[in-house]
Order: structure tokens, then C-alpha cells, then sequence
């Protein structure tokens, strides 16, 4: 099997849903969440991982931070670079700025190829989650594909690349596609496609090692300004009305249920 060139895998320092807070107001207390690599992206750095020692190459990851500010995410930040640099990511690309903060799909897809370009990386594949768990638009690998002219395959749940192609198997809920693409190409990846595996004491320990590399936005050319404002986050909750309904017989509870849904406006007869 031919080898290829190198791999770029897109990591997101993403919002961790398990530690949600909410404020007196109900609104989500954004600055109590912490962050880590995002689900799904897992996957992706495992698979690069994967094809790396199949095929050869180097993988870089590349991560635009989303969520500030700056110097309150360090911590943060640097805990999700260093798993990726752990899980089998070589380099590190990183790029950090309160003025692209929060992001959005485009501006964090321009910032991306802005880094790519001034490293001057021109991978045979970028690898990226199909979405991140806090945003799920699930937009910013096309987008990077279309801004580098690149072909661009979405929920792959099972990846080849060899002869200079990759052949994926795309998830389309309820059919399963199988499409190929020339390299260089951009591919997103599902869960399905592999078991990401918990990094080993030896690959911790080299992680530290590994080159990283961080920029602001006034250090690349193309980052667009985030035009999206985020005026609120709300938490959403439920609350049962716990009403019993009872009945001598199966029929008779049933009437009384239909009876409610009626009333509540549930069921229209």
C-alpha cells in the first residue's frame, strides 16, 4: 500500500455539557464550564492516528479556541492540546485571540486555513469531527474544504485512503453511501468509525515534548471577524405535573387519559 502525505486533524477545546451551571436568571453561567476536546473529534484524532502508522505522514491538529476569554481558558486549553499531542497528534497549531471570540463556523473555518497557510502545511487529508458538542452546525469542515478548493466527504463512518483516493462510507440515517474522493480531500467522521483508546503513562509523558505552536489572529492573513452575537443561553427545564389517573379497569384509565390530553391540549379528537 502506498503512503501518503500528511494529515490535518481538527481538535475543539468545546464546552463540556457535564458541568452546566445556571445563574439565578436561569441563563447558562458560561465562564463555570470548563472545556475539553470535543466527542466526536476524538474519533477524528483516532483515525489520523490510525492512518498515520498505516500510511506514514505526520499529523498536525489545529485548534481555534471558541470560548474565552483568553486568559481565563489556558488551563483549559492547554489540557485538550495536550490529550490530542497524547492520543497521536505530532504538532500542535493553535490559535488563541479575545477578538474571534465567541466564534462562529466562519470565522473559525477562516482561522484554520489562516494557520494552515502560515505553516505552510498543504496536507493529502484533514480529518474533523461531523460536529463539535457544543455548537453541532456541523459546518466547519465544509467550510474549510470550500475556502481550499477541496472535495469534501461528510459522516464517515468507515474510511480507506490508498492509489491517492480515500473511500468512505458515509451514514445518511437510513442508508448507508459509499462514495471515494481524490486527495487532498476534507472528510468528517461519525462515532461509528472507530473506539478512540485512552493514551498510554509513555505517550502522556511525550505529549509535553511535542511542538506547539499558538497565534492570534493579527499573526495570520484571511480571519474573518465573528459577526455572530450570542445574546443568550438558557437552560431548559422540565417539569412534570405528576398527575395520577385511576380507574377500575384498563378502559376505564384509558378514557381518563384521553380525557386529560384533551384538556391539555396534547390530543385534538
Amino acid at each position: 500500500m502506498a503512503g501518503m502525505g500528511d494529515i490535518v486533524v481538527l481538535v475543539k477545546a468545546a464546552l463540556n455539557p457535564e458541568t452546566v451551571r445556571a445563574k439565578p436568571d436561569g441563563s447558562v453561567d458560561v465562564d463555570a464550564m470548563s472545556l475539553k476536546i470535543s466527542d466526536i473529534d476524538r474519533n477524528a484524532v483516532e483515525e489520523a492516528s490510525k492512518l498515520k502508522k498505516a500510511l506514514g505522514g505526520k499529523v498536525y491538529g489545529v485548534t481555534i479556541l471558541t470560548w474565552g476569554p483568553v486568559s481565563k481558558r489556558t488551563k483549559d486549553l492547554k489540557m485538550v492540546v495536550q490529550e490530542a499531542l497524547a492520543k497521536g497528534v505530532d504538532e500542535a497549531i493553535i490559535v488563541a485571540d479575545d477578538s474571534i471570540i465567541p466564534g462562529d463556523p466562519v470565522t473559525t473555518a477562516s482561522a484554520i486555513v489562516a494557520a494552515l497557510k502560515k505553516e505552510g502545511i498543504t496536507p493529502d487529508l484533514i480529518l474533523a469531527g461531523e460536529a463539535t458538542v457544543d455548537g453541532f452546525t456541523g459546518q466547519v469542515a465544509g467550510r474549510v474544504a470550500a475556502k481550499l478548493g477541496l472535495p469534501y466527504v461528510s459522516f464517515a463512518r468507515k474510511l480507506e485512503v490508498a492509489d491517492g483516493k480515500v473511500v468512505a462510507e458515509r451514514d445518511l440515517e437510513d442508508h448507508i453511501e459509499k462514495v471515494e474522493a481524490p486527495l487532498p480531500a476534507v472528510v468528517s467522521v461519525t462515532r461509528e468509525i472507530n473506539q478512540p483508546r485512552p493514551p498510554t503513562l509513555l505517550q502522556i509523558r511525550r505529549a509535553a515534548k511535542k511542538p506547539q505552536r499558538t497565534y492570534k489572529a493579527s499573526d495570520l492573513d484571511g480571519v474573518v471577524q465573528p459577526k455572530r452575537k450570542i445574546e443568550e443561553l438558557k437552560i431548559v427545564t422540565v417539569k412534570r405535573k405528576q398527575v395520577i389517573i385511576e380507574g377500575d379497569t384498563l378502559e376505564e384509565v384509558a378514557d381518563k387519559l384521553i380525557d386529560y390530553l384533551v384538556k391539555e391540549g396534547v390530543l385534538q379528537i
